[in-house]
């Protein structure tokens, strides 16, 4: 893996791939952020999404796996505090050389470098990644926060157990709330996660059809995806989706 370099020199170099991720004239694929605490089911949402994009709409969908995962597999360990900025870039680099490849429209990340960023301060006490992480995150078209509705299950050297998916939870949302992220809540089991996922993305989707009918890349999603934006519901106090979208629907009765 490649030397890490100063976290202010590294976002500099994802502001740039960022502009540069697709060719002159042609939008880059619609960048989805999957985050959440360990053992919620990321990288099978992943799967799952890709899978269920490609069959319902046609579309070319690609999934940037989690580099930390890789990385604990390769090295037998869990990182120390002074190789977590390199992870973290490595990430972002795998996301950005992902975007920048033809013939995709939507790009699936699981995780980001933002779960590097929440590991490292719970672990270790240090926010320095964050920038890093903060410039790969503004990035995303949308971001998927899985729920702690799942079981924990022991995963070998990688998890560290059921007591830390409370505390990480919370601090993904407290970053996402800070850098101003919006992120829809996705719950459910099996078949029933994938369509929460998928009801989250349904705006984000018609809003691209619309957007690039010119192109003609998202022409085909039209008729499926048909009626008005749907709102994208945000909540740093619970874990229950219900919840936020009857505050949604609250709002926007409100304002008739």
């Amino acid at each position: 893996m490649r030397e890490a370099e100063p976290a202010d020199a590294v976002t500099a170099a994802l502001a740039a791939d960022t502009a540069t991720a697709a060719p002159a004239g042609a939008p880059g694929p619609l960048r989805v952020a999957i985050v959440g605490a360990e053992s919620t089911g990321k990288s099978e949402l992943a799967r799952g999404l890709a899978e269920a994009l490609a069959r319902e709409f046609g579309l070319r969908v690609r999934v940037v796996d989690e580099w930390l995962r890789d990385w604990c597999e390769l090295h037998g360990r869990t990182p120390r505090a002074d190789e977590q900025l390199g992870v973290a870039q490595e990430h972002a680099r795998r996301i950005a050389e992902a975007a920048a490849q033809p013939g995709v429209d939507v790009l699936l990340c699981d995780t980001t470098p933002l779960m590097v960023a929440v590991y490292s301060d719970l672990l270790f006490d240090d926010r320095s990644i964050e920038p890093v992480a903060r410039e790969c995150q503004r990035a995303m078209d949308a971001t998927l926060l899985t729920s702690l509705d799942l079981p924990w299950v022991a995963d070998g050297i990688i998890r560290d157990g059921p007591h830390v998916r409370a505390p990480v939870d919370a601090r993904v949302r407290a970053r996402l709330a800070d850098w101003g992220t919006a992120w829809s809540l996705v719950s459910g089991s099996g078949p029933a996660r994938v369509a929460c996922a998928l009801d989250a993305l349904r705006p984000l989707l018609r809003d691209s059809a619309r957007q690039r009918r010119a192109s003609g890349l998202f022409s085909r999603l039209e008729g499926s995806l048909a009626g008005p934006p749907g709102p994208r519901w945000v909540c740093e106090h619970c874990d229950d989706p219900d919840c936020e979208r009857s505050d949604h629907l609250a709002h926007a009765q409100g304002e008739r």
